[in-house]
């Protein structure tokens, strides 16, 4: 019996316009990882709207356990000198 497609598994378009110089870009970063230019994109895509949706979840906790969070945010932990070199780095997109 042929295997009925799911919304899970059904695919489907998404169509989008891009500026010629957008296009070389992506087409440029997907060939360096080995991939196509849609791979790279819904990828892509999919990442970044995970983060959105990751940043507004709602999270609840028990008093006791808030309270610890609190005490954390008061009184963070004294720098170090790895915390300093780190702070010290240039970002590999600065340099």
């Amino acid at each position: 019996m042929p295997h009925a497609q799911t919304r899970e598994t059904l695919s489907v378009s998404i169509n989008i316009r891009a500026k010629t110089k957008q296009r070389d870009l992506i087409d440029q970063a997907a060939d360096r990882l080995g991939r196509s230019r849609s791979d790279f994109m819904l990828e892509a895509a999919c990442r970044e709207a995970e983060d959105v949706l990751l940043d507004q979840a709602f999270f609840t906790v028990d008093d006791g356990t808030f309270a610890k969070f609190q005490a954390l945010l008061d009184n963070p932990l004294p720098p170090n000198d790895k915390l300093r070199r780190l702070l010290k780095t240039k970002a590999p997109w600065d340099k």
